[in-house]
């Protein structure tokens, strides 16, 4: 049991909820427009699991190897870090984790897209192919764009565009306009999650030469970024609420504003890395909420 809870620590279970935010708004956007598979959801919704969990297992790997995870890091023990699991048995369970990433993208694909849209299918193996090698390079390799700043880039394109578009896409065949919103919302919320992450490890990183953007940025302007970040999801989640009105109920997501807006507030009011920690939390689960309800408020004339 000790060992299957160790494990479940290395997945980093309270990542997951986020990693799903966008896959859950691009089935409610598909719900309302009729075009919705519960199969393809499901499909989706494991396979969007499995890279998370891959893109948690490769960091663990490569900042372990690095020794970017060691006493001074501020945040929780890491697997590697802690000696509980060798580098060989994190190796190993990268290999079984993307084997059950390409199994599931193979079974997502054929659900939505069968052998009648063979372009699309290539594409989104395509894509599969891609989420696999950002998962990897993170923080594997000498060339790792974790260590390059270009964290943030990678967050928005993956947790935001290609998760909600990508996700609505399987379902409908096609692009609509109504995700885009959502699409960058979602994206810059994650983004949000990402920098608080790295402003709380930001001096070990400093230290580590892990360069990412709050530490190119240094501790005043990473906070000014990220309530940029935060603001402008928060403003593009009220564009949207607006532009696709049609009843009262459709913004009730505006109830994820409150723990949002507290949150950037006590951003603000941090003086120390150390006290993020606990902002990581609400976040994540800030943003999962403001998908669910933006989702349901969405749909709620369609039902």
């Amino acid at each position: 049991m000790s060992k299957i809870k160790l494990w479940l620590s290395a997945f980093r279970l309270r990542t997951l909820p986020l990693s799903v935010s966008g896959v859950i708004v691009g089935g409610f956007l598909a719900f309302y427009n009729g075009v919705f598979d519960t199969f393809v959801f499901v499909l989706a919704f494991a396979t969007t699991l499995s890279f998370q969990i891959l893109s948690n297992l490769a960091n663990d790997y490569g900042d372990g190897l690095k020794g970017t995870d060691n006493d001074e890091r501020l945040g929780p023990e890491r697997a590697l870090q802690s000696g509980k699991i060798t580098p060989n048995q994190m190796f190993q369970a990268i290999r079984i984790n993307i084997l059950v990433v390409i199994f599931l993208v193979f079974s997502t694909v054929f659900r939505a897209f069968g052998i009648h849209y063979i372009l699309y299918s290539v594409l989104f193996f395509v894509l599969g192919g891609l989420a696999v090698f950002a998962a990897l390079k993170y923080t594997i390799g000498s060339s790792a764009y974790g260590y390059r700043a270009m964290g943030d880039l990678m967050v928005f394109l993956f947790f935001g565009l290609l998760s909600v578009i990508g996700s609505y896409f399987l379902f409908a065949k096609q692009f609509d306009h109504v995700t885009i919103l959502p699409a960058c919302a979602i994206g810059l919320l994650s983004v949000g999650v990402l920098n608080l992450n790295n402003m709380r490890d930001i001096d070990s990183d400093k230290a580590s030469n892990k360069i990412t953007v709050a530490v190119k940025l240094g501790w005043q302007k990473a906070k000014n970024y990220h309530s940029f970040l935060i603001i402008t999801a928060l403003v593009l989640g009220v564009i949207f609420g607006f532009l696709y009105y049609t009843s009262p109920f459709n913004l009730i997501y505006f109830v994820a504003y409150i723990p949002l807006i507290i949150h950037l507030l006590k951003v603000k009011r941090t003086t120390r890395p150390e006290q993020l920690d606990p902002q990581l939390k609400v976040l994540a689960l800030s943003t999962f909420a403001f998908s669910v309800l933006l989702g349901l408020g969405h749909i709620y004339n369609a039902i």
